[in-house]
């Protein structure tokens, strides 16, 4: 996944003189360090549900379109601020990068937070057999907090390279996350014991108060 992220932003940049982007590759790989380290030593059945994502692992027909227009979103996300360094179409100032990489920062440590907290946490949409509600930690705050934050490391990435036009990309992907979440909620009502109850006691799906 590293080379293929390098292998996107660089060539479409037409130089490895982008600082920005090597800043944000340093922080999104050191945000992903302690899930490396804890998932392998603490929740190795996690790591392995982890590893099996993509659309072909996907069951149901609308999470496959969901999850394949999401890694579109995601390396747009990664092309499109690279070719606005390239032609110079716009520019970030140097506190708006940095809150950039800080958004980035954050969405990974509310992720890591998420799956120290729910080892149930598949990179696909499903129920296993022995899979109960969680309702402590961040889940305490929003049904869908694996989401929450990486809607924040999302908008942290267009921001993080330097590119206004980056954010465009946003306007169609967020809803698409949006559509896997609540698309997930149907089945988890339908096939986990108890996940209805947290549902009306937990009204907050994404945004605490808000949505």
């Amino acid at each position: 996944m590293a080379l293929a992220m390098d292998l996107s932003i660089f060539p479409a940049a037409g130089t490895l003189r982008y600082w920005q982007a090597w800043v944000f590759l340093g922080v999104f790989w050191a945000a992903q360090f302690p899930i490396m380290l804890y998932l392998p030593r603490h929740d190795p059945a996690l790591l392995q549900r982890r590893l099996r994502g993509g659309p072909w692992a996907e069951k149901e027909r609308a999470q496959k379109i969901i999850v394949y227009l999401a890694s579109v979103g995601f390396i747009a996300l990664l092309v499109v601020p690279a070719f606005d360094r390239r032609f110079g179409w716009s520019a970030m100032p140097l506190y708006v990068v940095i809150l950039g990489d800080a958004l980035v920062a954050l969405g990974f440590f509310i992720v890591f937070l998420v799956f120290r907290e729910n080892t149930f946490t598949s990179a696909t949409v499903e129920v296993t057999r022995d899979q109960r509600v969680i309702s402590t930690g961040p889940y305490a705050a929003v049904r869908h907090p694996m989401y929450a934050g990486a809607s924040l490391y999302l908008i942290g990435m267009p921001l993080a390279l330097g590119s206004c036009w980056g954010l465009l990309v946003l306007v169609p992907l967020i809803p698409v996350l949006v559509w896997r979440l609540v698309d997930e909620e149907k089945l988890l009502a339908k096939d986990l014991p108890g996940y209805t109850e947290y549902q009306r006691r937990m009204r907050s799906r994404l945004i605490p108060g808000v949505f």
